[in-house]
């Protein structure tokens, strides 16, 4: 089981070695070309594939633009070679339902192309900038006789041409910039105590990849640990000493669909695509046998077996992921007392009913369950990862719903926790207070909508609900929180339009510009923050650059004690009116009439279906939603 094998995606159907006829024609869809990219595919058929997506780039003239929702230019400067690996990269965006260009210059040549205003990197205009540097290039040519001082100044040496790199890089984009680990070719000189080498180039690789890990902290930027997967799977899985001498590609071709997915994953969570729920099913995955035929005593679990420690193991691993942020939810065709019955009695349980955020059990199909499950939490059934050891399920959920991520997993529960990890569908950039508290607000949410349930006067049930509205401009505690918003709201997001880190800073830097978090608390607990708004200052009028919300808090009229809030921050900052736009999406369409409804006047209408609004200040009339707005003007 190895990360360059891409093994907990599905073989092709059929088992073919080469793509489907109907697949490689410029006429084939955009879902059926998703489809296959989210098989199992060697480095050959992804060449092939990436063939029909160039040739449908050619035939359109843009790529897939008006296929997905949105596309991604990114660049790679490189050392060595790297055309090879951009059909990887390509392919692994459209896995994610992303149209990628990719740009890459010669080798060797990035500093001329960062610094030259009229080159082909710079007329690019990449979203996402990616650095590869390998060994040689940054240390030259290397004495083994190099005292600990002497090693110490070349690390260093180095790690500042990289930081170098990057602030040249931040002047040409305010995109992402994607720093990839310094992969070590060289062969140890001494074993297991190779440390004590200082001149060693293993060491000094080690070192620097060290160093990078702590820079990239500093200046903002994502690090491709690549040096690790090699490490997990196995130097020459991933590189080819012959073709480095030949054509001085740093990896080889085989590991190139790998690669791209790795990389592309860091895209993904960077813009807010990563996946945010695992749904597990239960006999046979979070324990052995089947709770209803075997019983309590019967089903294996804990000490005793190694399969039933290999079950414990994975729900320890599930818990450090829901702990993490990750939201565990229960589908399991059962009898539903009986599929509760380990989590409230099993002595050897790790999970309990608490760490559960949504819990189906009954004998639907999986994929109408999958459904509900998405509904109650209040997410996209896109957001959903698959956990499942029957292959008929599986392929259920992939059919029907072919926005699921399925796993294939193994079937020795012993490597669930690792194909898990490996699929990398939970990657991260940032980790915020928010997600460290997901789980209890999950749980929160529920019992807000047992209250709702409960409840036959809505006036009466939000009331009942003791809301505050906690608001404070931007800051640094609730940086990460703001961008993780701005990235990953698609329903109540006006516009749309996201902001990376570097943007957020610089809007909280500017005088003209009101910016608002918001943090919403009750009587079940604290939200966190669930929406954030980013106000311009133009003259007299205040446009509305970004406002969006959680969908866990929609129905509560939040959007009316946010607008009495931001009539009276505008009316401080001198404005007389507020100016709204709508940009619709594929998945906005819920807010399509939010400014209407909430007093402004439209004055345009775009052919695209967008539209301005405009709200004056001087006869606005606040509304009453029963909500205490609670506030602090200090900056953090």
């Amino acid at each position: 089981m190895r990360i360059v094998d891409l093994y907990w995606l599905p073989r092709l159907a059929g088992g073919h070695h080469r793509l489907p006829e109907n697949i490689c024609s410029v006429d084939a869809s955009w879902p059926d070309l998703v489809s296959v990219a989210r098989s199992r595919l060697n480095f050959l058929q992804t060449n092939q594939l990436d063939r029909v997506l160039l040739k449908r780039a050619r035939a359109t003239g843009a790529a897939h633009a008006d296929m997905v929702a949105g596309g991604v230019r990114l660049a790679v400067l490189s050392s060595s070679t790297a055309e090879h690996l951009l059909p990887g990269i390509r392919v692994a965006g459209l896995r994610r339902g992303l149209a990628v260009e990719v740009y890459t210059g010669a080798y060797g040549l990035y500093l001329q192309e960062l610094q030259d205003r009229n080159s082909g990197l710079q007329k690019f205009c990449p979203d996402v900038l990616v650095f590869a540097f390998h060994a040689q290039h940054l240390f030259g040519k290397l004495d083994v006789g190099l005292s600990a001082d002497e090693s110490g100044k070349l690390v260093e040496s180095a790690a500042r041409h990289i930081v170098g790199a990057w602030r040249l890089a931040r002047r040409l984009t305010s995109g992402q910039i994607i720093q990839q680990t310094v992969v070590s070719t060289y062969r140890c000189l001494m074993g297991s105590n190779e440390h004590r080498l200082p001149g060693s180039g293993a060491v000094l690789v080690d070192r620097l990849n060290e160093r990078i890990r702590w820079l990239a902290e500093e200046e903002g930027v994502d690090v491709l640990a690549i040096d690790s997967y090699m490490a997990r799977d196995g130097w020459d899985a991933w590189h080819d000493p012959g073709l480095w001498h030949l054509a001085k590609q740093e990896f080889s071709p085989l590991a190139g669909p790998a690669y791209g997915d790795l990389l592309m994953r860091l895209v993904d969570a960077q813009r807010g695509r990563s996946f945010k729920c695992l749904v597990l099913d239960l006999d046979n995955t979070l324990w052995g046998g089947s709770i209803g035929e075997d019983g309590m005593e019967g089903i294996q679990l804990g000490s005793g077996s190694a399969l039933g420690e290999a079950y414990v193991a994975f729900q320890l691993y599930l818990r450090d992921l829901s702990r993490r942020g990750i939201v565990l939810a229960v589908c399991s065709k059962n009898d539903p007392v009986a599929a509760r019955s380990p989590f409230d009695a099993h002595p050897e349980m790790v999970l309990r009913q608490a760490d559960i955020a949504c819990f189906v059990a009954n004998w639907d199909d999986k994929a109408a369950n999958l459904r509900t499950i998405a509904a109650q939490l209040g997410i996209g059934v896109d957001s959903l990862v698959f956990a499942d050891d029957s292959p008929f399920e599986r392929d259920l959920a992939r059919r029907e719903l072919p926005m699921v991520a399925v796993l294939e997993l193994p079937e020795d529960p012993a490597y669930f926790a690792r194909c898990i990890a490996d699929a990398g569908y939970f990657e991260a950039t940032r980790i915020s207070a928010e997600d460290l508290a997901r789980n209890d607000q999950y749980q929160n949410n529920l019992a807000r909508q047992q209250l709702h349930a409960a409840h036959t006067d809505l006036a009466g049930y939000l009331k009942s609900l003791n809301m505050e509205l906690h608001w404070a401009p931007f800051d640094g505690v609730s940086l990460q929180r703001v961008v993780q918003l701005c990235n990953k709201t698609n329903q109540f997001n006006l516009r749309t339009v996201r902001h990376t880190e570097s943007q957020v800073l610089a809007i909280m830097q500017s005088a003209d510009v009101l910016t608002l978090q918001l943090r919403l608390i009750d009587r079940f607990g604290d939200n966190g923050i669930i929406g954030i708004v980013i106000g311009v200052l133009s003259g007299q009028s205040l446009r509305i650059d970004a406002w969006l919300m959680s969908c866990r808090v929609l129905g509560r009229r939040i959007e009316e004690a946010t607008l009495n809030l931001i009539v009276e921050e505008a009316r401080k900052l001198g404005a007389s009116e507020l100016q709204g736009e709508y940009l619709p999406t594929k998945k906005n369409d819920m807010v399509r009439d939010l400014y209407p409804r909430l007093g402004f006047s439209r004055v345009a209408l775009r052919e695209d279906g967008s539209s301005l609004w405009v709200l004056p200040l001087s006869d606005y009339v606040a509304n009453d939603p029963p909500i205490a707005l609670i506030g602090s003007e200090a900056r953090g």
